[in-house]
């Protein structure tokens, strides 16, 4: 079984989001939606709101986990058994980090292969720092983002 991780912060999911994971699970048995708890930051949304907007979005991706994690992404895919870990790209901008990220993990465990999708044009332009920034200003969002993110953004900045 081929088992892939899509990992994020996912604060929140967009549409962009969607479109990787929705392409990744037509190429492996398996996606992982993994995400990630990362102390240095501060999430609008807490993990579990994370997790529950996920698996609502994705109900309908019969082989679509998600799950949250700590600590080292490579370790992380390694224990679920995942050969691969999935990215996606949005602009030029994004590759240099991304270069930077998948060496190392290729250092750490290079049986581990990382994967790259370009976003779809329509997704090309999101984020998910423009998705709060949008939302805070009562700006629409329903283009960008699933509806149930879109209703708790909603909720979160009181409109």
């Amino acid at each position: 079984m081929k088992i892939a991780v899509c990992p994020g912060s996912f604060d929140p999911l967009t549409n962009g989001h969607v479109d990787i994971i929705n392409r990744a699970a037509m190429v492996f048995d398996k996606v992982i939606v993994a995400v990630l708890h990362n102390p240095n930051k501060k999430p609008l949304f807490t993990m579990e709101e994370r997790e529950k907007m996920i698996k609502e979005s994705l109900e309908n991706l019969p082989n679509v986990e998600v799950e949250s994690f700590s600590g080292l992404l490579v370790d992380y895919a390694r224990q679920r058994g995942a050969c691969a870990i999935v990215r996606g790209l949005r602009a030029v901008s994004d590759f240099e980090i991304e270069l930077m990220q998948a060496s190392v993990n290729r250092k750490l465990a290079p049986e581990v292969e990382t994967i790259y999708m370009m976003t779809s044009n329509d997704f090309s332009f999101l984020s998910s720092s423009v998705v709060k920034e949008v939302a805070s200003f009562n700006g629409d969002v329903t283009c960008m983002v699933p509806k149930v993110v879109a209703k708790k953004l909603a909720e979160k900045f009181g409109k």
